[in-house]
């Protein structure tokens, strides 16, 4: 019985092979989609998963008391928590602590060119809780003493032509040297830390008591330094872990007036896909970008799906005789209902087979997605990943053809035997009309967006951000005496100004603090930058009251600091001139005096309003050198900084971008990404929505060809059958227009709302984005309406 099922499904996709074709190039295009979300998700569920012992192993949140912050839940813990948790209560087996800051990190912003691996500091339990295997060296002691590393394979093999690398030294940046101690094995598991080397923690110690790094193993004060994992004991509660993690928040927190914070637990199965936290550990995919690609893909499926719906509905009165023949042939309902289902799992299997074949365009253009190489993102399909793509392909056959198969297998012996012509299957506006007006809605509210988040974008890489980017260009420090590196730069006529910066502005990143004015006060958050005294000049910064640094390191200028004019708005300080000399608590122990105010600019991103900020003259704090050269002589400052940089870094490798790249390059991350996803499904989307115009297109005019042939011979002329078929389908898409622009308007306020400095959805975008859907429509309805207006009479009516 199913074969016949099959085989008549195949004839009747053979027999209308324009309406097949369209159906299955539809729903291959939305799958092809799909199938590369599913290997996604199917990648990300496949980390951590092969530790024995995950259900056991939780990492230790951090959760900010009273903060508004977008992200208010953090990876990170204060490392002394991990002491306290084991010495104090019961029920854990082990704990491991992670600790940032051992050579580069896995995200590939802001590296040393000059440090050959990058990793983190742990204990030496670490390799035993995660199940990592040594091919060389031994486990239990190879991360006791200090200044000893263990290596990945791949790691090792980067740095040493020979096998077993254990007892060389190697350097790490400001982190010193150390001795080789092991050697992990390759493996193809996949983990949410990404490291090429481990460092033993007791390391950490001395590099704290030399000031190399700033305190974190013992200070409760600071949660965002590293990690902390813990194994449970069998038959321990999570539930009894995080009362106890509350109990340590209230002892440690409740006496602090400036801070506080509390913890809670989180299984390692649950990291990726999990939730939105700050300071993860290594790349993962957060549950609220999973919830996105599926929805707008979910979106494309369910439009390629009215297709179907809509072409299968329309053909059914061509199928309505063959029906009526089965039934009374003894056909029961459900045998009917079963072919038709059959037909449309066909279809969807076929289109399942072409979509793979479109994975080989789709999945390269995914990968050089921004958030895809930074998060490393694989898309390499398993056996599972291809049979839960079958499940599915199935599943869409089953929800496209589920209501054609019950309208068609409902139809009556004796009406559809007896006339055609009275079988009614929808009013003046059907469903069929009605589904074509919901695809082409969709439609054009991806273009508006598109548009939108376009423009939003170039608004932000174009703005006037209250600086002067250009001209500029930036070198990493990288353990390089700036010093030096400077008065060298300063040879050069190339070059007009230098300064010395931690960070890019308005690029996303700041050091924060606590400040007030007096001790009873409550603290408010407070970006800095550490600057020299070129910093104000090379950012033509306007000075509205003080002074600027003076070119000496001394403890007098450390406790100095120059404001923006909202500082002195927000903390009441008066006018400009009046915050001069005022005194300001930084963490409760600091106090610094305002030396000078600066015309507000945006030090943070585009998307805040400006807050209240600092520049600070803390030479240890510097990262980066801001050169400014002659307008013209890019090329000429180039060479003189690569010339500098030789005869103060001889054989090292220097790290420089332009400027205005660098202050760029968050706003592509974000909206880069977003303009190419939502563009990609805007085009998708519009294309199945004028796939499933032109199905529709061609059948009426196909059942309308007698009608024109009479009108013709009675002298209508071309141009009035064409506006007499494109009539009501341009009705349809007017009708999408109307509904589309007020709801794209309130959709992508949401988000528009969510960001300080925005566009609007202008006349301008909205016309172009109407234009757009109208000319496609046009056209796809055009191809179809002028073939049937120039038919000859005589070929349509020659039977008659």
């Amino acid at each position: 019985m199913l074969f016949n099922y099959l085989k008549i499904g195949i004839r009747s996709l053979l027999k209308n092979k324009t309406f097949s074709l369209i159906n299955i190039l539809g729903l291959a295009t939305s799958m092809s989609v799909c199938i590369v979300i599913i290997m996604l998700v199917a990648d990300q569920l496949s980390y951590d998963r092969h530790n024995t012992k995950r259900e056991n192993i939780y990492r230790i949140l951090t959760e900010r008391d009273d903060s508004n912050d977008f992200v208010n839940l953090f990876a990170t813990s204060p490392m002394p928590i991990a002491d306290k948790i084991t010495k104090d209560y019961s029920g854990v087996k082990s704990v491991t602590r992670i600790l940032r800051g051992f050579g580069n990190s896995w995200i590939g912003i802001g590296d040393d060119l000059n440090i050959p691996i990058g990793g983190f500091f742990v204990d030496h339990n670490f390799i035993s809780m995660f199940e990592y295997e040594l091919e060389f060296g031994n486990p239990i002691t190879a991360l006791v003493e200090p200044n000893s590393v263990v290596l990945t394979k791949e790691a090792a093999e980067k740095l040493y032509d020979y096998e077993n690398p254990v007892g060389e030294m190697i350097k790490v940046g400001e982190a010193g040297e150390y001795k080789v101690t092991g050697v992990l094995k390759r493996n193809n598991n996949k983990s949410h830390i990404k490291f090429e080397a481990l460092a033993s923690i007791s390391t950490v110690k001395n590099l704290e008591a030399d000031s190399t790094r700033s305190p974190a193993l013992e200070t409760w004060r600071r949660s965002t330094a590293g990690w902390v994992y813990i194994e449970l004991n069998e038959g321990t509660n999570p539930a009894d872990i995080n009362k106890n993690l509350a109990q340590i928040g209230h002892e440690v927190y409740d006496d602090m007036e400036d801070i506080g914070y509390r913890f809670q637990l989180q299984n390692i199965s649950d990291i990726t896909p999990g939730p939105l936290l700050g300071n993860t550990i290594g790349p993962g995919l957060p549950n609220i970008f999973v919830y996105f690609l599926v929805g707008l893909a979910m979106i494309i499926m369910l439009s390629a799906c009215f297709n179907y719906t809509n072409l299968t509905i329309a053909r059914s009165l061509t199928r309505a005789k063959e029906i009526g023949i089965r039934k009374v042939s003894g056909a029961y309902k459900y045998q009917i209902f079963t072919q038709f289902i059959s037909e449309a799992v066909i279809i969807s299997v076929f289109a399942l087979i072409i979509s793979l074949l479109l994975l080989v365009i789709l999945e390269p253009a995914f990968h050089q997605l921004n958030f895809a190489s930074m998060l490393q993102w694989d898309l390499n399909a398993s056996p599972m990943v291809y049979a839960v793509c079958l499940v599915f392909s199935v599943f869409v056959g089953l929800i496209a053809g589920i209501f054609p198969a019950i309208l068609l297998s409902s139809f009556e012996p004796i009406k559809v035997l007896n006339s055609l012509s009275g079988i009614k299957l929808f009013s003046k506006l059907g469903m069929r009309k009605a589904l074509l007006v919901l695809q082409f809605t969709m439609s054009l509210i991806f273009i508006i967006s598109t548009s939108l988040v376009y423009k939003q974008l170039n608004y932000m890489v174009d703005a006037d951000y209250g600086f002067n980017k250009s001209d500029m260009i930036k070198v990493q420090l990288n353990d390089t005496d700036y010093r030096i590196f400077k008065a060298e730069l300063s040879k050069h006529t190339s070059i007009e100004n230098i300064a010395l910066a931690s960070h890019i502005p308005a690029a996303g990143s700041t050091y924060g603090t606590g400040v007030k004015v007096n001790p009873q006060d409550e603290e408010v958050d407070f970006s800095y930058f550490a600057v020299d005294e070129g910093y104000i000049e090379n950012l033509q910064l306007k000075l509205v009251a003080g002074r600027n640094f003076k070119n000496t390191v001394t403890k007098e200028q450390a406790n100095q600091i120059i404001v923006n004019e909202k500082t002195a708005e927000t903390f009441e300080l008066g006018n400009a001139q009046d915050a001069i000399g005022q005194i300001l608590l930084i963490d409760d122990t600091v106090q610094v005096e305002i030396i000078g105010v600066v015309a507000d600019y945006n030090h943070q991103t585009m998307m805040q309003d400006i807050a209240p900020m600092a520049l600070r003259y803390l030479p240890e704090e510097y990262s980066h050198v801001q050169i400014r050269y002659g307008q013209g002589k890019r090329d000429a400052a180039i060479s003189d900084i690569k010339s500098s940089w030789e005869i103060v870094n001889p054989g090292k490798k220097m790290d420089y971008k332009d400027f205005d790249v660098a202050v760029s390059e968050f706003y592509d991350l974000i909206f880069g990404d977003l303009v190419s996803i939502v563009g990609l499904f805007s085009f998708i989307a519009i294309m199945v929505a004028c796939l499933g115009l032109l199905g529709m297109a061609t059948f009426t005019t196909e059942t309308r060809l007698k009608e024109v042939s009479i009108r013709k011979v009675l002298g209508a002329d071309e141009k009035h059958i064409i506006m007499l078929l494109s009539k009501s389908f341009m009705i349809l898409l007017s009708i999408a227009i109307l509904i589309a622009v007020p709801a794209s308007y309130l959709l992508n306020g949401l988000w528009l709302d969510a960001i300080a400095y925005r566009v609007d959805l202008s006349f301008g975008t909205i016309g172009l984005s109407t234009l757009i859907i109208l000319v496609l429509g046009a056209l796809t309805i055009g191809s179809q309406t002028f073939k049937a207006a120039t038919i000859n009479p005589a070929d349509t009516l020659k039977m008659e």
